[in-house]
């Protein structure tokens, strides 16, 4: 009989998303530890430095500040100056005199600092050894500022009169000599010319009495506006300790360091998720495995209703693990990655299941202690290392457990069983790792029957089984999957053609699987 073949060109991969946030959400609250460490130690480390490291006592005072060239729009830059101006070794040095010490003015200003409240008001808050001494600094650098903004005034007042008055005799001085002038003017028959001058000299006489009148009064003014000025710079708040409340601050500092700490937490999860690139979904530890998810089993609980169901969903899987080895001609093995003691404890649960119906052999190759040491129970299946896996009896079923952790010795894996349940931990092999035992499973031959999934994601909806071949027939019964290489996809024999799938299903031969699109073409 003749069959023809239709070899049909693969699609190409599709393109993966450069980040996948569903994945990155899944890892970062599977690492709920570390970061919910992370938060509790900025909660303790705030309520530690709120108890450890009090702030010293302190007081405040507040100035009111007048100033000269105050305007309704004025954005706060007069006040800041003189916020910075009371940061000055001058004021503080005038401060320390008033208080007969000896500290130096740069130590002191270390203890203390000025903050614009309004255009016009200044808070002035100052630490000391006590409250007593707080409060005497604050008063003390109160008054050496507000004697220091109130000399500026003044001086400049002065300063500022003195020019306008100077001004003013300038201008009474060449008065004097315009009426000199005008008093030996011409006599009464000099001509035209001499007339245009004279009235000339006239018009600069009335100008310069009009300009000595405007410097009079604004020199007055000057010094009428200065009382005013330092009238209205004055402390209007007297010194007071600011009162400190332990369990306030402890809350207040408690509060921003689970925040720091929780910030961090999830950054440090997040980077380190993509970091690793630990597959954790259903459909990304199946799709690089190329073997559908058939069962999953919780992690272990302290509560009582959830171990409840984690025995029974535990019973469920030995359940079909049961029928799976009965229905295998070929010895069966459970292979873990991540997960040997619950390998080890389901390959015992097995064992006891099968041990009901026929004898059952465990053939133990997992690292470190051996099932082959434990105490037996009543019930357990014989347990053999991988070295005595030849002597068992005839008519036993032997059930292999072994590890395709690093370090694995690939070419042993065939004598466990031909066929495998891989016993996989979500997220605790890397991307690259999966491949690798994909790879090597199929080079030795071993066909996967399935994949457990132990500690999955409990919000996790993704869909762990693959699909080749027509819709509707599950990944594993008829054809073998195409596996994920790197980071591209390599396809499986392109063999069978339509017709062939509608009227028959060829058996395949044990091909090695190609690793390249350019194998596969």
């Amino acid at each position: 009989m003749t069959t023809r073949t239709a070899h049909t060109t693969p699609e190409p991969p599709a393109t993966a998303p450069l980040l996948d946030l569903q994945a990155l959400v899944v890892a970062v609250r599977r690492r709920r530890r570390l970061w919910c460490s992370m938060a509790l130690l900025g909660l303790l480390a705030g309520v530690a430095v709120a108890v450890l490291l009090p702030p010293p006592p302190t007081a405040v005072t507040k100035v009111l500040v007048a100033h000269q060239q105050d305007q309704p729009n004025d954005p706060g830059t007069l006040i800041r100056t003189d916020a910075a101006l009371l940061h000055t070794t001058r004021i503080a040095g005038e401060a320390l005199r008033s208080m007969k010490s000896s500290e130096e003015p740069e130590d002191f200003m270390e203890d203390y600092e000025g903050l614009g409240l309004t255009n016009n008001l200044l808070q002035i808050t100052v630490a000391g050894d006590s409250d007593a001494e707080a409060v005497e600094r604050a008063e003390a650098l109160a008054d050496a500022f507000v004697a220091d903004h109130v000399r500026r005034i003044r001086e400049a007042a002065s300063a500022e009169a003195k020019t306008l008055l100077e001004q003013r005799d300038r201008m009474r001085d060449e008065l004097a000599e315009v009426n000199a002038t005008i008093e030996e003017g011409p006599p009464p028959q000099s001509g035209s010319q001499e007339a245009a001058n004279m009235e000339s000299l006239f018009a600069r006489r009335a100008e310069l009495t009009s300009r000595i009148t405007d410097f009079s009064q604004r020199a007055a003014e000057a010094r009428v506006g200065t009382p005013q000025l330092v009238a209205g710079t004055q402390i209007v708040d007297a010194a007071r300790v600011v009162p400190h409340s332990l369990p306030r601050a402890a809350g207040t500092n408690a509060a921003i360091g689970l925040v720091l700490g929780l910030a961090l937490g999830l950054a440090a999860a997040a980077v380190g998720t993509v970091v690793a690139d630990r597959p954790v979904l259903r459909r990304e530890i199946a799709a690089h495995l190329g073997a559908s998810v058939v069962a999953e089993l919780p992690r272990r609980s302290v509560l009582p209703w959830r171990r409840r169901r984690i025995r029974a969903a535990r019973t469920r899987l030995v359940t079909s693990l049961a029928r799976t080895v009965r229905g295998s001609a070929e010895p069966v093995s459970l292979l873990e990655l991540g997960c040997a003691r619950g390998a080890s404890t389901l390959a015992l649960d097995l064992g006891r299941a099968l041990a009901a119906e026929e004898p059952v052999v465990v053939v133990d190759a997992l690292p470190g202690p051996r099932l082959s040491r434990r105490r037996p129970k009543p019930g357990d299946p014989a347990v053999v290392g991988a070295g005595d896996a030849g002597a068992g009896q005839s008519g036993e079923r032997r059930l292999g457990v072994g590890s395709v952790a690093p370090g694995t010795a690939w070419t042993d894996l065939p004598y466990l069983g031909a066929r495998t349940v891989l016993v996989v931990r979500a997220g605790h092999a890397a991307t690259a790792w999966l491949h690798t035992v994909a790879r090597r499973l199929e080079e030795q031959r071993v066909a996967v029957a399935g994949v457990v999934l132990i500690d999955p994601d409990p919000r996790d909806r993704s869909d762990g089984t693959l699909w080749d071949g027509p819709r509707g027939v599950p990944l594993g019964r008829s054809e073998r999957p195409a596996r994920l290489n790197g980071g591209g996809t390599s396809h499986a024999l392109q063999a069978v053609g339509e017709e062939t799938r509608r009227t028959e299903r060829l058996p395949m031969p044990a091909a090695r699987i190609p690793d390249s699109d350019q194998e596969a073409r």
